[in-house]
């Protein structure tokens, strides 16, 4: 860790910086025993900060600092779970049609192709007023993860077909391995690199695109969300009541989070960059 910390670049420093502080916001500080932030007239309405709530309370009574605490753990896990769906699925489906070749090759670059092409953001406006307002923190996910995996596929299939012709392949076919066996077990450990790049990037897309949705009013009404925290307070006035913190304080940390995972992903492929060149 030392080591890569020392030779890890600017960017990449306060991206992990800047991301770590959100995970512990998100999965530390929100495991810390309080009120239920969704609850309304927990405490009296706009409250100016101080030290008993940070961010004052909203309109409705609610403490601004735990409902945004609340917030970016949803966020991040819709996030997370996007991207894991969409890495994971898009990388086995690349490499297996990539490297099977044939009628299989063939039907899963179709497959993959018509979801490239389908405009996701009709389908998503649909699928979530189909939920009428209901839907958890992982149906969420599913739903934004249906469209997270075909761009990872196309891209891994091109890396598999340029490795599929290489003589240790071609060992492994001769000593008996299976398709499946060959895939996971000497083509896989070359894709881990972009894997992993991928999925900050995915991260990033699917925080983006629910927070897009929330804005629009179509993202789940149940769900506390940075898109859903800033709807809310569009819908209360909070900027026309001056409720700076409730309005301002999803947004600042949207941008940051933006910003951290930007700096992560740019970085850490600088950091990729500099390696192979040694």
């Amino acid at each position: 860790m030392k080591k890569f910390w020392r030779n890890a670049n600017f960017r990449l420093r306060s991206g992990i910086i800047i991301t770590t502080i959100f995970f512990i916001l998100g999965f530390v500080v929100y495991y810390i025993p309080h009120v239920n932030p969704f609850t309304y007239n927990s405490y009296p309405s706009k409250l100016s900060p101080s030290w008993e709530h940070w961010l004052g309370t909203t309109s409705m009574g609610q403490d601004i600092f735990w409902l945004l605490i609340e917030a970016i753990h949803n966020s991040l896990l819709i996030g997370l779970t996007v991207a894991l769906i969409g890495t994971v699925v898009g990388v086995f489906v690349g490499l297996l049609a990539g490297f099977s070749g044939g009628v299989l090759d063939r039907v899963l670059t179709v497959v993959t192709d018509t979801f490239v092409v389908i405009p996701s953001l009709p389908i998503l406006v649909l699928m979530t007023s189909l939920m009428k307002g209901s839907a958890t923190v992982f149906l969420m996910a599913l739903v934004l993860g249906m469209f997270a995996w075909a761009w990872p596929s196309r891209q891994i299939r091109s890396l598999a077909l340029t490795i599929k012709e290489r003589d240790f392949i071609h060992t492994a076919w001769f000593s008996g391995e299976g398709t499946i066996q060959v895939v996971v077990t000497e083509i896989l450990p070359y894709a881990l690199t972009w894997s992993l790049s991928n999925f900050m990037n995915a991260t990033l897309a699917a925080i983006a695109s629910e927070s897009s949705l929330a804005v629009l009013g179509l993202s789940p009404a149940n769900m506390i969300s940075l898109g859903n925290m800033i709807q809310w307070a569009r819908e209360r006035n909070a900027i026309f009541a001056r409720q700076w913190f409730w309005i301002g304080s999803p947004i600042v940390a949207t941008v940051l989070l933006f910003i951290g995972l930007f700096l992560l992903i740019t970085g850490y492929n600088d950091y990729l960059s500099m390696k192979r060149g040694k």
